[in-house]
């Protein structure tokens, strides 16, 4: 199955490196997702922008493919669902929740000059970052790529309730499954309280298991991307 890879704020598509060969091994086609303004110098560049770019991988995916949504992107990937509702095979969230219509992709830090940088870790530390150890964060800190404003600030546009029908697992790193329902249940994320076919799927790690844990994510992917073609169900436990 192709298994489209779309990463969160701050990240290049290069964020995957890891975990395609890992995919690859287990008999999938990754393919990660080059968004306008995460690493190619485009600071003009819009939400439209970026989901017109998963758009098209979506429409030029081989069959129905899973598409995978990192933190932030999370609302990339449910709006291509959105767009796209009979096509993706289901949609795999890690670490985030999708936006709901009418209000900001990513307005979470200042925006200055334009763009939305890295914040530094103080934001991140908790479990967010507790597997990432100094050497990490430098590496990750220098390579963030600055957010465009008209990404960070672009207002999510949802219309067609086919996205709910879409199968969607909650791919739980920094937090469990449990947990994820509690928030889901308390309203803090509408668009997944009206998922009918929404399961999760858990993975012991920070917020960022494509840098510390690739081969456990891709292994959870993997299993993702057979139930959907299957139509079994990820049993929350991953």
């Amino acid at each position: 199955m192709d298994i489209l890879l779309i990463a969160g704020l701050w990240l290049p598509a290069s964020a995957w490196d890891d975990v395609v060969p890992e995919l690859t091994a287990l008999g999938h086609r990754p393919v990660p997702v080059a968004l306008p303004g995460q690493g190619d110098g485009d600071t003009s560049a819009t939400l439209a922008d970026q989901l017109a770019a998963v758009l098209a991988a979506v429409d030029a995916a081989h069959g129905k493919p899973l598409v995978v949504g990192h933190s932030a992107a999370a609302s990339l990937a449910w709006a291509a669902a959105d767009a796209r509702p009979g096509t993706p095979a289901g949609v795999a969230l890690i670490g985030g929740f999708p936006a709901a219509d009418g209000t900001p992709y990513a307005d979470f830090f200042p925006v200055e000059n334009g763009v939305m940088a890295f914040p530094g870790w103080g934001p991140f530390e908790g479990p967010d970052a507790a597997d990432l150890d100094e050497p990490a964060r430098d590496r990750f800190a220098s390579a963030a790529v600055p957010v465009p404003e008209g990404v960070a600030r672009g207002v999510v546009r949802l219309t067609d309730d086919r996205r709910f029908d879409v199968p969607t697992v909650l791919v739980c790193p920094e937090f469990g499954p449990e947990q994820a329902k509690e928030w889901i249940a308390a309203g803090e994320s509408p668009e997944l309280a009206r998922a009918r076919r929404l399961t999760y799927a858990d993975l012991d790690s920070g917020h960022w298991p494509m840098t510390t844990r690739p081969r456990e994510l891709a292994r959870v992917l993997a299993e993702i991307a057979t139930g959907v073609a299957t139509g079994i169900a990820t049993d929350g436990r991953g």
